[in-house]
């Protein structure tokens, strides 16, 4: 039995022109029978907050039951102490999401986590972080089967994996027999959560692009999933290891266990490639994705992007918060002086924010403001994660030059983004990419810049102290670790680029 609340907030905000990167989502699992596994799952959205801010979303079930309940808007905006005491149970998940494309309410809605399914007699929750490539694939295999579910609804790729799974459990009237179905026709990105009345399952891509990892709570009280460790760390759970790619977990009473291991076999065209930019920009600082520490490789991101491109100036500041630590890297390892040049304004996601006309036109005001006394008539280098269309690049440094600042030397802890990612990012076309379009000076001239510097590929590798050496570096370099994507957008590639898919 499954049961549902829904909250629509038609006030939602996001960023207006907003030009940075954003991940689709994070994902959270408890299962914890003594414990308060929704307020749990609370404080894990809010530590993955960054990772998606669109919607949240949580399920819970007490062995009998499944309940859902989720929301346009932040996670506090979306659950209080009521609607949390209402969502008892044994086991949750949650979800924020983030979406790259429809940002009507009524859709944004519809297609926020966790997404419900149901074999008939037996329904389960599923929540998803990361885009499936075969969108036209599954389709024709849920056209295949007997029903199709939720076909009045706006499809989505995670909507399209859960009608799947529901058809396969159905049919198979066992829940691992079914994903494993499941992993097997899906390709992309994913890391996942399903939530049944008797046990949390936990799976993740063959090629581990988007990350996940397991931890236990305190004097083995239960057990913990998450898309990053600082939402361990909030709920104080010992991070353990990360999901292997291709691995699916079980956790139920009985404890966690792994049903199906890491097998590069039983996908022969996926190849590991763990996304560079969960360590550029995307995790938290204080997170460990697939072993490597997030805050220590953007420090030695700083460190060896001065080694690249050294500038003479008198101050080093970082855009916050993903630049920070890679300025006090460079910093330090030039001995320029690390200064705050930058305050974020950390209530701009309050959703009672309507900007301005003037306001639209210059929105990186609304989240960052100069300290003058810090940049005037001083030479600054300013350390940021990437440039996308280059727009905020220009509004930013418009904005340190009439606060005084004599010259703008940016410096990237990233190489220049060229290619669209179809893994979870919201960039699809490569038109919108300014560094598709323009050499490095057109770009620098654009964006007003005394200088502009990119950190190399090569450099930015070396920086990430990770336990497996291969990445997914698509968007530097158009090597994709999947197949060509079903279907492609037709002006994905502009002439004359060539990508390369792993067929």
């Amino acid at each position: 039995m499954v049961s549902s609340m829904m909250a629509l907030n038609t006030t939602t905000s996001h960023d207006i022109n907003d030009d940075s990167l954003h991940e689709a989502c994070g994902v959270f699992g408890v299962w914890a029978p003594q414990l308060d596994v929704s307020r749990l799952t609370f404080f894990g959205l809010q530590a993955l907050q960054h990772r998606g801010q669109e919607s949240a979303g949580i399920a819970v079930t007490d062995g009998t039951n499944l309940v859902c309940k989720k929301g346009l808007g932040l996670a506090r905006e979306v659950f209080d102490d009521k609607t949390i005491a209402q969502l008892q149970g044994v086991a949750a998940i949650g979800h924020v999401r983030y979406s790259t494309s429809g940002k009507d309410p009524e859709i944004s809605f519809q297609m926020a986590h966790p997404l419900i399914g149901s074999n008939g007699n037996r329904s389960f929750a599923l929540a998803h972080n990361g885009t499936l490539t075969n969108v036209d694939d599954l389709i024709k295999e849920l056209k295949r089967l007997p029903r199709d579910t939720n076909s009045n609804q706006q499809v989505s790729d995670t909507q399209l994996a859960t009608d799947l799974l529901a058809q396969y459990y159905s049919e198979t009237q066992d829940m691992p027999t079914a994903i494993m179905r499941l992993m097997g026709i899906m390709r992309g990105a994913y890391s996942m959560v399903v939530l049944t009345n008797k046990a949390l399952y936990v799976l993740r891509d063959y090629s581990g692009i988007r990350p996940l990892c397991v931890g236990r709570l305190s004097e083995g009280s239960g057990w913990v999933v998450a898309s990053e460790t600082c939402a361990l760390d909030l709920i104080r759970a010992e991070p353990l290891r990360e999901v292997e790619p291709g691995e699916l977990l079980r956790i139920d009473s009985k404890g966690i266990c792994t049903l199906v291991a890491s097998d590069a076999q039983s996908q022969p065209i996926a190849r590991q490639a763990h996304c560079l930019f969960e360590y550029v920009y995307f995790a938290r600082p204080d997170s460990v994705i697939d072993g490597a520490n997030v805050y220590r490789a953007r420090e030695a991101m700083g460190r060896r992007l001065f080694h690249e491109a050294p500038v003479d100036a008198d101050i080093v500041i970082g855009v916050p918060d993903s630049g920070i630590p890679a300025a006090i890297g460079y910093a330090r390892e030039s001995g320029v002086t690390y200064s705050e040049g930058l305050v974020k304004n950390r209530y701009i996601d309050r959703t009672f924010i309507q900007p301005t006309q003037d306001l639209r036109e210059q929105g990186i005001r609304i989240k960052l403001n100069p300290l003058h006394y810090a940049v005037r008539n001083r030479r600054i280098i300013v350390v940021d994660d990437s440039i996308v269309r280059g727009s905020t690049s220009k509004q930013l440094i418009q904005m340190l030059r009439d606060a005084g600042a004599a010259e703008v030397h940016l410096r990237i802890t990233s190489p220049a983004i060229i290619w669209p990612c179809f893994l979870g990012i919201n960039t699809d076309t490569q038109e919108q990419l300014i560094a598709a379009t323009h050499t490095l000076e057109e770009t620098r001239e654009y964006i007003g810049a005394d200088s502009l510097a990119y950190l190399s590929l090569e450099g930015l590798k070396s920086c990430i102290y990770a336990e497996h050496p291969s990445y997914c570096s698509a968007c530097f370099d158009g090597d994709y670790p999947i197949s060509r994507p079903k279907p492609l957008h037709e002006n994905a590639f502009l002439p004359g680029y060539m990508p390369t898919w792993q067929e």
